[in-house]
């Protein structure tokens, strides 16, 4: 059966299409399927939907992080997650890997000479991105999937209106719409979140080492970008609201913490940001308060990083004009 009003939802855990039967479509719609959304979800869905005989066209777009990042297709896992985490974390570990050579006979002429260089790290990272990127737009090509490079939004349940980055609109129509448009960070409402603040979507291309860093938030995600600054030689401290890994097995997430601050990461639980401030050297000015002593702190970084969660992209859809009734 055809999905109500013309559209699914889409995500990476999805593990096939039905076979779409388009004898009904030809010269009624434009595409049999069309995916609002380039990332890993919406790419497998496209590619499962070609393999079942339907014509597809995927749309996609990056509106840029308060910071000015954007990046190319293949969402967030190819461009500000997965991928780019590891590599940044490959990096610590080959920088920890020296130190400790010099215990296996290894001559190194100065273990205080081995630093990062973090603009070399970071091109090193976006050519292996961009490469991705590239790969991924030949096979769009070779399976047939038409690509638009727009933000799409519904007119109506078969009906998608992309807004390219030229600032023209194009139309489109397609029995079915799949909506794998993802998620993005969430800023705290506090005074200089937006405005000075960074997040992961930002820290694998920052053009300047991040230096001391405070990242408020203690997901997966918070702690992954602490643990692979601190050990690339960067100062890490993390805000922790209420626990740790949240959601996690807290036993490992206990060992995780113990062994990070072994590592030297400061950790301060119960606290929440109160305001981030730029003072004149250019550095930042962090005020926090511990919400079970009402104490107040405060201390100056070289960046502040957010991760304290992610929404999903759903109010740039114009969603009732699909029959979506969002609450």
């Amino acid at each position: 059966m055809p999905p109500i009003g013309g559209w699914i939802c889409c995500s990476r855990k999805s593990k096939s299409v039905a076979p779409i039967d388009n004898s009904e479509t030809d010269g009624v719609f434009d595409y049999d399927l069309a995916v609002i959304g380039g990332g890993s979800g919406g790419l497998a869905c496209a590619k499962e939907a070609v393999n079942h005989g339907a014509r597809v066209v995927v749309l996609d777009y990056v509106t840029p992080s308060p910071q000015g990042t954007k990046w190319g297709l293949g969402g967030t896992c190819v461009n500000v997650g997965c991928i780019p985490k590891k590599l940044m974390h490959q990096a610590a570990l080959l920088g920890e890997s020296i130190h400790e050579a010099v215990s296996y006979g290894w001559q190194v002429p100065s273990l205080d000479a081995v630093k990062i260089d973090w603009s070399a790290l970071t091109q090193s990272v976006q050519n292996h991105i961009k490469s991705v990127n590239w790969v991924t737009r030949v096979d769009l090509r070779d399976k047939k999937i038409e690509y638009v490079n727009g933000l799409g939004e519904f007119k109506d349940p078969h009906t998608v209106v992309a807004t390219l980055k030229n600032g023209s609109k194009k139309e489109l129509t397609a029995k079915n719409i799949v909506i794998a448009v993802g998620g993005r960070p969430h800023y705290p409402d506090i005074p200089g979140a937006l405005e000075y603040c960074i997040t992961s979507d930002d820290i694998f291309s920052l053009s300047n080492p991040p230096g001391k860093t405070l990242v408020v938030g203690a997901g997966y995600i918070g702690l992954e970008c602490a643990g692979f600054l601190n050990s690339l030689g960067y100062p890490a401290t993390v805000l922790i609201r209420s626990v740790p890994l949240r959601g996690f097995d807290q036993q490992m997430a206990n060992i995780i913490t113990n062994e990070m601050e072994e590592k030297g990461i400061k950790l301060h639980h119960r606290c929440i940001p109160l305001s981030v401030e730029k003072l004149e050297s250019g550095q930042l000015k962090a005020r926090w308060t511990n919400t079970e002593t009402k104490e107040q702190f405060e201390d100056v970084f070289d960046t502040v990083l957010i991760a304290t969660g992610r929404y999903a992209l759903t109010k740039q859809l114009n969603l009732p004009a699909a029959g979506i009734n969002v609450r």
